[in-house]
């Protein structure tokens, strides 16, 4: 006898005294989960991030509190202690919690020290994943981060190392990814892009294809395609910034003859 599915609504998934930590996604709001706009729709409380579009804030209901939690690499940012006070503090008083969050909550979001302090003060929480700017900003260029000729996996890595750490081994990555045939998606890597260039041409040719994606999915969003070896010199000359992914790998060859995607600007490096 096949027993009927358990249908669990919005209301049952999201009850007072929880949180949630919702990837709002790159920053076009068409780009959400339908569970990340029921989870928005239903908070009391909303945490949001810098990086967070102001077209997302629309699935927010009108009576609820919206606390904007800057946390933007190089900027000051709102203390990460102070944030996860915040959640537990109104979640232990009955809201339903929402910490809202650019891309993905467990990609270089910090949402697994989120969840380790929330369960320690008993505090249930769940995760919705969003889609993480590493991958929409290639997409938007028309080029995959695997393909069976040229990618055969990805490295997601972060060029922003926590105080005190040393940070990854570049020269070992970039021996990696050319006999293994990895596409290398740099998150927060503008500040240490010289290091950076520098590490990684110890183990790939200078003639290495990479695009840097600023601002990706957004109006706003410019992007330059050329090669390892002047990385520095597109950033500086293209006048890139953060918020930018730095991709590296042969995935990206040819997407300067792609037609350059709605309201993005393509700016092709020498």
């Amino acid at each position: 006898m096949n027993m009927p599915a358990t249908v669990i609504t919005s209301e049952s998934q999201f009850l007072p005294g929880t949180v949630t930590l919702v990837g709002a996604g790159p920053g076009d709001p068409e780009l959400l989960t339908i569970k990340a706009a029921k989870a928005i729709a239903a908070a009391t409380v909303l945490l949001v991030d810098d990086l967070v579009g102001d077209g997302v804030l629309t699935h927010t209901s009108p009576s609820a509190r919206i606390v904007h939690v800057g946390k933007r690499g190089g900027c000051k940012s709102t203390p990460q202690a102070f944030i996860e006070k915040l959640m537990i503090m109104a979640a232990r008083e009955g809201e339903v919690v929402v910490r809202l969050k650019g891309g993905d909550p467990f990609i270089f979001g910090r949402g697994g020290e989120e969840v380790e302090h929330l369960r320690e003060a008993g505090i249930a929480v769940q995760v919705i994943n969003g889609i993480t700017s590493g991958l929409a900003g290639l997409t938007s260029l028309g080029a995959p981060l695997t393909h069976r000729d040229h990618a055969h996996g990805v490295v997601f890595i972060t060029g922003h190392a926590k105080p005190g750490d040393a940070g990854t081994d570049w020269q070992q990555l970039a021996a990696t990814a050319r006999d293994a045939k990895l596409t290398l998606v740099i998150y927060m890597g503008v500040s240490s892009a010289a290091q950076i260039q520098s590490d990684l041409l110890t183990g790939l040719p200078a003639d290495t294809p990479l695009a840097i994606v600023q601002h990706a999915s957004l109006p706003q969003q410019r992007h330059a395609v050329g090669t390892l070896g002047a990385l520095t010199d597109t950033l500086a000359r293209e006048g890139l910034g953060s918020p930018s992914v730095i991709v590296v790998g042969d995935v990206v060859r040819g997407i300067a003859a792609v037609a350059q995607p709605a309201g993005a600007q393509a700016l092709r490096a020498a």
